[in-house]
């Protein structure tokens, strides 16, 4: 275990509103399921720069090539609804979620997760019998030092790099975190 993910680790923890949200997770019982991107990325940007920014969605990811209807998706966002009412849900199956790309399909969580526009963002964290697991393919050293780039799928170069622009003109972080280091 790295310095960074135990840093992230301890992060989590102390927030008992995301210890809920990973626990209410857990107990759907979903292969490879995490809590991802922005909530994770966001809890440690505020915790860094002294901030809190509202969430804008909870994104659940997990993996079943078995099913890939939206409507289990949203049978499944309704049952986390159910459970934690009020919570922005956002359920993604991710043997399904390279088609938004028109990528090769997904081998598993961490393979949607590597193809995240950006590093920071490319990071999951799951509940798994009372201990917090972090899934990061792009390590957290980006994170936790306010470095935002792409990851090898939105380089500048590759089709997409333009999605990445976009992403982050879009999202205007600056105005919340002031000491990012954003590569356009």
């Amino acid at each position: 275990m790295t310095v960074f993910e135990d840093r992230l680790i301890t992060i989590l923890k102390e927030d008992s509103y995301i210890l809920s949200i990973l626990q209410t997770v857990e107990k759907l019982q979903l292969n490879d399921c995490w809590v991802a991107a922005g909530l994770i990325r966001s809890k440690v940007w505020d915790t860094l720069y002294d901030c809190h920014t509202k969430i804008n969605d909870i994104d659940v990811i997990y993996f079943d090539q078995t099913d890939l209807s939206e409507d289990t998706e949203k049978k499944l966002e309704a049952t986390l609804e159910k459970r934690m009412p009020g919570q922005p849900w956002s359920v993604k199956n991710q043997a399904r979620m390279h088609l938004k790309n028109n990528n090769l399909p997904y081998t598993s969580s961490f393979d949607g997760v590597s193809h995240f526009p950006e590093t920071p963002t490319a990071v999951a964290a799951q509940m798994d019998h009372h201990e917090i697991k972090i899934m990061a393919p792009y390590g957290l050293e980006d994170l936790f030092q306010g470095i935002v780039k792409p990851t090898p799928y939105y380089v500048n170069g590759i089709e997409l790099h333009s999605v990445y622009r976009e992403r982050m003109r879009s999202k205007d972080w600056e105005a919340n975190w002031k000491n990012l280091s954003i590569a356009y």
